[in-house]
């Protein structure tokens, strides 16, 4: 037997241990737009609380989302992070329509904090809601999705719900990227297991993040992950390491946004937490983005180079790989069809993880919306 052999032979033995985990895990999820809507009486207060730093694009959009929410008992705070475009006039024109909005000014941001991670904090000490829901700025709400959010959150006993959200990228590369990304993401975090508090596995998305406010301030909030550029994620582990409940739900349907506009948006987006991710760590970065090439790009390319054994263990990969594309697809409300650019949506993940850990190396840290911020500092926020 040939090397080739071998290494498609583990190709497939890791897509088969990742299918034996993901298709029945992923069915474990719930839909939240299955649950029905009955909010107890009284319904708990709600805080919503979203920062925007020159989010001019979609911010209009989104906010009238917000503001058509029907919920009985919300209060809206909304926080302008040092913008440099309209995003503040756009804010203060549906503050003065809107009474429920309220509107926040961040001038300056101070030592220690990540622009989004202060704006958010700053928000939640104006907040006095029963319930804290941190979303993005350029989310966009169906009316009755706190009705059945809450609902589900009170009927369950969680302390912490996150929803994924409808991507809405205006290519057909983009949307296989981001159905590639949402695979790769769940293999990662196991979302499924989020639950059991018996695992360490934890969950937070940033555009439907809805916890608790007690738990919120027990586990410091985001003053504790300051300086953390996967803020949505690691609040979702501080709340499981005390001990809190937490569920991730599919929010299809109910939750929706234009993740990046373009490769080059995308590309530079995801500067901010693909070195973050693996907590800084420069051998699990490089080695995350070779297993990436290894066992989701090369069974597409041995089907071109390979042949005999070899090439049908090739072919049992990528048929695995697909369906599971093709499911997670389903539940996200995605074509199937994009699941033919896997390849290159992994490749150009790679890409990213290496650019990216090379990138935050050569200039000492990460530079995110014309904040830098050193690489040192970023290393002590460790959760």
């Amino acid at each position: 037997m040939d090397v080739l052999f071998w290494i498609n032979l583990f190709g497939l033995l890791c897509y088969s241990l990742i299918a034996l985990e993901v298709l029945p895990g992923s069915r474990r999820i719930p839909m939240l737009r299955e649950v029905s809507p009955h909010l107890p009486t009284p319904a708990p207060k709600v805080s919503l609380i979203a920062a925007a730093r020159n989010e001019e694009r979609n911010l209009q959009q989104a906010v009238e989302s917000l503001l058509r929410l029907d919920y009985p008992n919300l209060e809206l705070i909304l926080i302008d992070d040092r913008s440099e475009d309209a995003t503040g006039t756009i804010l203060h024109g549906l503050a003065a329509e809107h009474q429920k909005l309220r509107v926040l000014h961040i001038e300056e941001l101070p030592p220690g904090w990540l622009g989004k991670n202060h704006a958010l904090w700053v928000g939640s000490q104006q907040a006095s809601g029963e319930l804290l829901l941190f979303t993005d700025a350029d989310v966009v709400f169906a009316p009755e999705v706190l009705r059945h959010a809450v609902t589900y959150l009170e009927n369950s006993a969680v302390d912490h719900l996150a929803l994924t959200p409808d991507t809405r990228m205006p290519t057909a590369f983009l949307n296989m990227f981001g159905l590639a990304f949402g695979l790769i993401f769940a293999i990662f975090t196991r979302p499924w297991r989020a639950g059991d508090p018996s695992s360490p596995c934890h969950i937070g998305i940033g555009a439907f993040n809805l916890v608790r406010a007690e738990a919120y301030r027990q586990v410091g909030g985001h003053r504790t992950i300051a300086l953390r550029p996967d803020d949505d994620l690691k609040l979702g582990k501080i709340l499981k390491r005390a001990g809190y409940r937490q569920q991730l739900l599919y929010g299809s349907g109910l939750v929706a946004v234009e993740w990046y506009a373009s490769v080059p948006q995308l590309i530079r987006g995801l500067e901010k937490n693909a070195f973050a991710g693996t907590d800084y760590r420069i051998w699990l970065a490089l080695g995350g983005a070779m297993a990436l090439l290894g066992c989701s790009v090369w069974p597409y390319a041995a089907l071109l180079l390979t042949q005999g054994m070899s090439w049908w263990l090739a072919l049992a990969t990528v048929a695995l790989i697909n369906l599971l594309l093709i499911d997670s697809a389903r539940r996200q409300g995605s074509s199937p069809w994009y699941a033919l650019g896997f390849p290159l949506a992994a490749a150009l993940f790679a890409f990213i993880i290496v650019r990216t850990t090379l990138l935050n190396l050569w200039q000492g840290g990460i530079r995110w919306r014309g904040t830098f911020y050193p690489l040192e500092e970023l290393r002590r926020n460790r959760v």
